[in-house]
């Protein structure tokens, strides 16, 4: 499940993240990696180099642990004075939260923004993140050249990447994914459907469809509302309108562009399975995926580890995965694939800032990504996606029809006490299927949060 996910494949390449352990200490993985080159023995000429152990923590999701455990004997292998000691736990900020309370911090976390507790979110408000520019400088240990140079131009120019706007980088990116609608492409190909390219076309294949006792929509959780809105603003209005958004500009939620998102939205909440906000949840989301691979729905957002996570599970006769950007809003327009990725950093106070660089550098090397390509994780480093096969070529060629990419989210503030914008935005979904809410009180308590964070921006 993406952030949650984030964000398992069984193909080639895709986007999540993972990590590595193997003894257990309250609940989370935490062990020096036991594959490591032993630091030699000293001799009377050489005094050994004192051992320096880094502390790296991230959350467990569907890739499993053993790539964290070879990418960090990797980088003990080339630097034998070092040992890693990796936490890793599907409830991380719960295992972690208490230590660092009292002053113990990892020193670096791979988490990424937009979990349920926002442990990012949180650090980044409160200046509690490291500058990570210079580690763009750095050349990557093993190679001749940069980090910069070696990342998909873009990936470090986000309002993720970049939470301040002071053209620094406190946030790498690592594993990054398309994300868009999938669905069956073999009961399209059985009963002869055509897949949208815009939104009419969507409503009247709801129309179709359920007439055949099958739904147009399910969602895995409200969560999963991100990319989709996030590409649905760059289709109304283009990134200006997307940037306004974000950046909580005065006015925004009441525009033209603006008022075309929230129809569409509203009418695709009316076209969802309505057994879906039941199992809308961490426990019980992949009945929701399950919908799809059942025909009981055509189009369900996601990443591409959807095909790992669901591997497993069974399946209507000729099923194969279809994946599609979202229809454009008029004949013609531009259509929008948001990009999923995944971020690492290092905390302000943690104790080894600069061994915390120098592991993050490694981690663009081609023998770390050759090691986090066998679990299926795609770095956004150049050239990358050439090797892909099966699935995920059909998924990562979304962007060379005229798909555009969108990337970023709503601009961090300072903290607003009982305000989430993600929850405001998203989570209200649910409602909206249910009939719980209108259309227009979710406008209005959009406007209300986005008004309050407006003066809260960093």
């Amino acid at each position: 499940m993406k952030k949650i996910i984030s964000l398992a494949l069984t193909a080639f390449l895709t986007l999540s993240l993972v990590a590595c352990g193997s003894n257990t200490n309250n609940g989370a993985n935490t062990t020096p990696s036991d594959s490591a080159t032993p630091t030699p023995t000293p001799t009377a000429a050489t005094e050994p180099a004192e051992t320096q152990v880094l502390k790296f923590a991230a959350l467990e999701t569907a890739y499993g642990a053993d790539i964290w455990k070879k990418v960090a004997a990797g980088f003990e292998n080339a630097n034998p004075n070092v040992k890693i000691e990796t936490t890793i736990d599907k409830s991380l900020e719960d295992v972690i939260g208490p230590s660092m309370k009292s002053g113990d911090f990892p020193d670096v976390i791979h988490i990424s923004v937009g979990q349920p507790k926002g442990m990012t979110e949180t650090f980044v408000k409160d200046n509690n993140v490291l500058d990570l520019t210079d580690v763009l400088s750095m050349t990557v240990p093993g190679e001749s050249v940069t980090v910069k140079d070696k990342i998909i131009p873009g990936f470090t120019d986000t309002s993720i990447t970049n939470p301040y706007s002071d053209g620094k980088t406190y946030l790498m990116p690592m594993f990054y994914s398309p994300t868009g609608l999938f669905f069956n492409a073999g009961l399209f190909e059985a009963k002869g459907w055509t897949v949208p390219t815009t939104w009419d076309e969507m409503w009247a294949l709801g129309d179709k469809a359920k007439a055949e006792g099958i739904a147009l929509f399910a969602y895995p959780t409200t969560g999963y509302f991100d990319s989709l809105f996030y590409a649905l603003l760059n289709e109304v209005g283009g990134p200006t309108f997307f940037d306004d958004a974000m950046k909580y500009s005065e006015g925004v939620w009441q525009t033209p562009e603006a008022t075309q998102a929230f129809d569409i939205i509203s009418k695709l909440a009316s076209y969802t399975e309505q057994t879906v906000p039941a199992n809308a949840n961490k426990d019980n989301f992949v009945k929701n995926q399950q919908l799809i691979l059942d025909n009981k729905a055509l189009f369900m957002p996601n990443g591409t580890w959807i095909v790992g996570e669901m591997g497993n599970a069974p399946r209507a006769e000729g099923f194969k995965w279809g994946f599609t950007s979202l229809p454009a809003v008029k004949d013609g327009g531009d259509r929008y694939s948001y990009t999923f990725f995944e971020q690492i950093w290092v905390p302000a106070k943690a104790e080894h800032p600069d061994l915390a660089k120098q592991f993050i550098a490694y981690l663009y090397s081609d023998e770390a990504a050759a090691i986090f390509a066998e679990a299926g994780a795609i770095q956004p480093i150049k050239g990358l996606s050439d090797k892909l096969e099966g699935d995920n070529k059909l998924f990562y060629s979304i962007y060379d029809n005229g798909t555009k990419a969108a990337m970023g989210a709503f601009a961090t503030t300072d903290p607003v006490e009982g305000v989430s914008i993600s929850d405001t935005v998203f989570g209200t979904v649910d409602s909206l299927v249910t009939k719980a809410k209108t259309k227009e009180q979710w406008v209005e308590a959009i406007t209300k949060a986005s008004d309050a964070l407006r003066g809260a921006l960093k």
